[in-house]
């Protein structure tokens, strides 16, 4: 597995892995193209045999002092081996920001234990955040 860099040519990639990852949070394809081509947005995807399994996206906010982990997502086939703290790592380096901040679902419990493992502390809950009206936490981290 390797990370590298993604362009607006892994769209119909990404739109695969956000359906399979992230069914009903999956995210339009405006916002797809948005994250794959804005040019301050840290975009990174984990390949392996030529396929993506992983990708992140990251907003740093230089004059906020932190930055948004915007979305994190590893295809469930390769769950659970790494990746996702490798592609977590990743975008963290290259935010530029002394704090890194995300959104998790309340009910994803393997996410918040990731977060909490990698040093994120919850800051806030963004009540009925989700489509469905599930409930947010806000998560940061001192990089």
């Amino acid at each position: 597995m390797e990370i590298v860099t993604a362009s607006i040519l892994d769209l119909n990639a990404l739109r695969r892995l956000e359906r399979e990852t992230f069914a009903r949070d999956s995210w339009p394809l405006f916002d797809l193209i948005a994250v794959l081509t804005f040019p301050e947005v840290i975009r990174l995807k984990a390949v392996e045999d030529g396929r993506m399994i992983g990708f992140v996206a990251g907003d740093p906010h230089p004059r906020d002092g932190w930055g948004w982990i915007a979305t994190i997502a590893v295809d469930p086939r390769f769950q659970r081996r790494g990746i996702g703290t490798a592609l977590l790592h990743a975008c963290e380096s290259r935010l530029g920001v002394p704090r890194s901040r995300l959104t998790v679902r309340m009910s994803n419990n393997g996410a918040i234990s990731l977060y909490e493992r990698e040093g994120y502390q919850v800051i806030d809950v963004w009540r009925a955040y989700y489509n469905d009206g599930e409930d947010a936490i806000v998560m940061e981290k001192t990089l």
